[in-house]
């Protein structure tokens, strides 16, 4: 057994939400790569990671506005997401908070690991004075889209994307 699965035991210590590190970089995929509706990373939950994995993680460390973090109950990743800063041509000159690639180990949902993970992303754009918190959701995820629903996130906004 991996010893990044999420046992009951796991989930009843409770949520922290730390930078993530290299060495999160299999486990993070591995949750990527469990995900039924993500279709951009290929591959075994076990296989090996990419090296453009590393590449953009990499990427991200050198970048003060970008951050790659982990959710762990009980020293266990269930879970990750990305939060980045950008400037927002508004008046006040305020940042927007961005938040991508969201995911929770299915064993672990509904525990409060995606709670702890968006309330976590919230504080911090509070603490760095943005003035709100922008996210996108794939529009089949309607269970997603209730969970940020009932944390204060309004669906305001239609989004597209051009594959390239």
């Amino acid at each position: 057994m991996p010893s990044w699965v999420v046992s009951e035991d796991v989930l009843s210590q409770g949520v922290s939400v730390r930078d993530a590190r290299r060495e999160d970089l299999p486990r993070i995929v591995a949750l990527y790569r469990t995900d039924e509706l993500t279709r951009k990373h290929k591959g075994a939950a076990d296989a090996e990671v990419e090296p453009g994995y590393y590449a953009v993680f990499d990427a991200i460390e050198r970048d003060h506005r970008n951050r790659l973090l982990v959710a762990e109950a009980g020293g266990v990743i269930a879970g990750s997401f990305q939060l980045t800063l950008v400037p927002d041509m508004q008046p006040d000159g305020r940042d927007v908070a961005i938040v991508e690639n969201v995911i929770v180990d299915a064993a672990a949902r509904g525990r409060g690991i995606g709670s702890a993970m968006m309330r976590w992303a919230v504080d911090e754009a509070r603490r760095h004075g943005c003035s709100q918190v922008k996210l996108t959701s794939s529009r089949t995820r309607v269970g997603a889209h209730r969970f940020y629903e009932r944390l204060g996130f309004e669906p305001t906004h239609v989004g597209f994307k051009i594959l390239l």
